[in-house]
């Protein structure tokens, strides 16, 4: 396993082979993506741990959907057992990924601990799109960036390459920034292609002027697109190492 330093530009070539590879089997990837987060939701709905439990599913769902996403590139058909993957390669590798799933949690409840330290978030439904409420998420975001960071490769790290969870964190950071500038694309050209595509649903919404018609137009929308921003994901891990996915992943502790 070695760092790839690639151009700025590569951003935008994960983002194709990104919906590039969606199109190949966009009813098995959607599925997947659409049985992760129902498994989030359910997961949420549970008293007391339900929202830990539901944070701390993310990250090997996030493998799960880029070994789907293999998968795909392969020209397969990603069965759903797939969305489980890092689960069914032994107990050391389970333990290592469920270890990386509660730090997960961790952080991001630490999040919203602190942001009511700093802004009051509105309650109510009104004041959803207010200043405010703006403000907050934000901040959120600007809190999260640091979060995305160490997990982004992490799950494939610990799962694919046999890297502990706390040397996962630290490789996936490196890799980010080394790379910042093919990132910093990649996250362009999706706001792009999302701007392009709510610019598109706005106008049909305004054609079918219906509020119903509309709301069951734009949530399917909105899935398929975050969808296909998880099928790129892929991409970036494998455009930012040398050595590229094993079937048989290597266990925790003995990484080459």
């Amino acid at each position: 396993m070695k760092l790839n330093i690639v151009p700025a530009r590569t951003g935008i070539t994960w983002v194709k082979l990104g919906i590039r590879t969606f199109f190949k089997q966009p009813l098995a990837l959607a599925g997947l993506f659409f049985m992760y987060m129902a498994a989030a939701t359910l997961a949420s709905l549970i008293p007391l741990v339900g929202v830990v439990l539901a944070l701390a599913i993310v990250p090997a769902a996030t493998l799960g959907l880029m070994a789907a996403t293999r998968e795909a590139t392969k020209g397969r058909f990603p069965m759903p057992a797939i969305l489980i993957s890092a689960f069914r390669a032994g107990q050391q590798r389970a333990r290592a990924m469920m270890v990386l799933g509660f730090l997960y949690a961790a952080a991001c409840l630490l999040i919203v601990s602190i942001v009511p330290l700093f802004v009051d978030a509105p309650v109510s439904r009104e004041s959803a799109l207010s200043p405010e409420m703006q403000g907050v998420m934000l901040l959120v975001m600007v809190l999260y960036l640091p979060v995305s960071v160490l997990f982004w490769h992490a799950p494939a790290l610990v799962h694919w390459h046999g890297v502990t969870p706390v040397k996962s964190l630290f490789f996936s950071a490196v890799v980010c920034f080394r790379n910042a500038g093919a990132y910093t694309v990649f996250g362009i050209a999706w706001m792009v292609v999302l701007m392009l595509i709510g610019l598109v649903v706005t106008l049909l919404v305004g054609l079918l002027a219906s509020p119903e018609a509309a709301a069951a137009l734009i949530m399917p929308v909105a899935l398929l697109m975050a969808a296909m921003f998880s099928t790129s994901i892929y991409f970036t891990f494998e455009g930012s190492f040398e050595a590229t996915p094993t079937d048989e992943p290597i266990a925790p502790g003995d990484t080459p």
